[in-house]
Parts: structure tokens; C-alpha cells; sequence
């Protein structure tokens, strides 16, 4: 062996394990987060993407793994338990970020029940099954404005952030990780109705008509007329609503993630 490459030969095992010990946090945090982890992405791409942020990071966050690693690194189940630790940390920290990005998700499928196209689904295996395309029409562009405005550089700083707040092979607050989840699911069901409120208005107003209509001319067939009626107004009140409540959801994540995970 070359006198140059007996110290690279020394070094490549500890530089391995504190790699795959920054890939298992990482690697959780980006399994969940929105954007990074669509199944429209190929898992080969996220899986490069995941190595990617992992090695830019390296440099970064090795002083503060280095001395945890130190300590474990000549036992394999002691290495084995920190991973884990690690994982389910990053699991949890992006499953947050995810559970309040569903406030969008919910002021869609609000969206579309007002506006009466609950019937016209797509799958979306992000959610587990159908939902209206309508609803994903919005979750996409908001997913899209998030990555425009640079929300997503908040989530990763977030992660870096991360290593400070929870050291390696230190305390997992469990207690605190339930709390924060009911919190941002109580936050985001609150923000999605938010969002939906000029349809919840509208959808309120229609149908009050349509009942006084019903009443006060009997032998109409208002059922024929209601849903394309529905259909024109409900569209164009989106429509009219829709760049201020995606404009509202992108401050509210941002100024969200950074008070929670900045």
C-alpha cells in the first residue's frame, strides 16, 4: 500500500459510519417532507437526492456526530441503536412538517365539496387513495410556490438546526414530539378551514338561494339548473380566491417552520 493512502485507508471506516449515521437522520426527515418525498419522484432519484444533501452536509455537521460516534463506533449494537435513534428522530421531525402541510390538502377537499366536484377523482398516492382533482390541482400549485419561494431551504435548515437541539446519542423528548404533532394537526385542520372560508361563504349563500328558490317556486326543477349553476359560480370564486388563500398558506408555512423547527 502507497504511504499516501495508508491514512486514507484508516480513516474510510470511521468516515463510513458517521456518513450513514447523518444519512439515517436525513434520510428520515426527506422520507416524509413534501416535495421530496412524492411518489411521482422515482425512489432512485430521492434515494441520490437523500446522499446528496447528505455528503453537502458532512462537512457541516461532523464536529457535532463525531464525538457521539466516538463512543459507540467499537460497538456494533451500540452503532446499530443509534442509527435507529437517529431515524425515528428525522421520521418524526419531517412527519410535523408533513402534518401541517395537509392544511392545503384540507382547504381542497373543502374547496371541492362547495364547489360539487367531489366525484371527479384522482388517485394520489400520497394520501393513500382517490381525491378530488380539484383538491390536488391546489396541493400541487401550493407545493410548487413553497419550492419557489424558498420555503424548502427552511425545512433543510431545519435540519441542521436539528443537531443542536437533539444532539446524537442524546435525549428523544417523546412526550414533546406528541404534543408538537397535535399541535400542528389542530394548527393545520384550523388554517385549512381558513383557506376554504370565501367557498364556505359562498357554499352557504348558494345554497340559502337555492332553498328560498325551492320554496317560492315549487314546480321548478331547481336540481337541473343548481349544478351547472354551481359548477360556474363555484369555479369562478375559486378562481378569484385562490392566489390570495395559496399566498396566505405559503406565509403561514413559512412563518410556521420557522418558529417550530427554526
Amino acid at each position: 500500500m502507497e504511504p499516501f493512502a495508508a491514512p486514507l485507508a484508516a480513516a474510510l471506516p470511521g468516515a463510513t459510519m458517521l456518513y450513514a449515521l447523518l444519512f439515517a437522520r436525513v434520510g428520515g426527515i426527506l422520507m416524509l417532507l413534501p416535495a421530496f418525498s412524492e411518489d411521482a419522484v422515482p425512489g432512485r432519484v430521492r434515494l441520490l437526492v437523500a446522499m446528496a444533501i447528505t455528503a453537502g452536509l458532512y462537512p457541516l455537521l461532523r464536529p457535532q456526530v463525531a464525538s457521539a460516534l466516538e463512543a459507540v463506533q467499537t460497538s456494533d449494537i451500540g452503532f446499530a441503536g443509534l442509527v435507529l435513534t437517529e431515524m425515528l428522530l428525522g421520521i418524526a421531525l419531517g412527519l410535523i412538517v408533513r402534518i401541517f402541510f395537509h392544511a392545503i390538502v384540507i382547504a381542497g377537499g373543502i374547496i371541492s365539496l362547495q364547489v360539487g366536484l367531489t366525484s371527479a377523482l384522482v388517485f394520489d398516492p400520497s394520501a393513500g387513495g382517490q381525491v378530488p382533482v380539484l383538491g390536488k390541482f391546489i396541493s400541487i400549485t401550493a407545493l410548487l410556490l413553497c419550492m419557489a419561494t424558498g420555503v424548502h431551504h427552511i425545512w433543510i435548515g431545519a435540519l441542521v438546526h436539528s443537531y443542536a437541539t437533539f444532539p446524537v446519542g442524546g435525549y428523544v423528548p417523546a412526550g414533546d414530539f406528541t404534543r408538537l404533532a397535535l399541535q400542528s394537526a389542530s394548527g393545520a385542520m384550523a388554517l385549512g378551514l381558513s383557506l376554504a372560508a370565501p367557498l364556505l361563504v359562498y357554499g352557504i349563500v348558494f345554497n340559502a338561494a337555492l332553498g328560498l328558490a325551492a320554496r317560492l317556486a315549487p314546480a321548478l326543477q331547481i336540481f337541473f339548473i343548481a349544478q351547472p349553476l354551481n359548477l360556474i359560480l363555484g369555479i369562478a370564486v375559486t378562481a378569484a380566491a385562490l392566489a390570495a388563500s395559496l399566498d396566505g398558506f405559503v406565509d403561514h408555512m413559512a412563518s410556521w417552520s420557522v418558529m417550530v423547527l427554526g
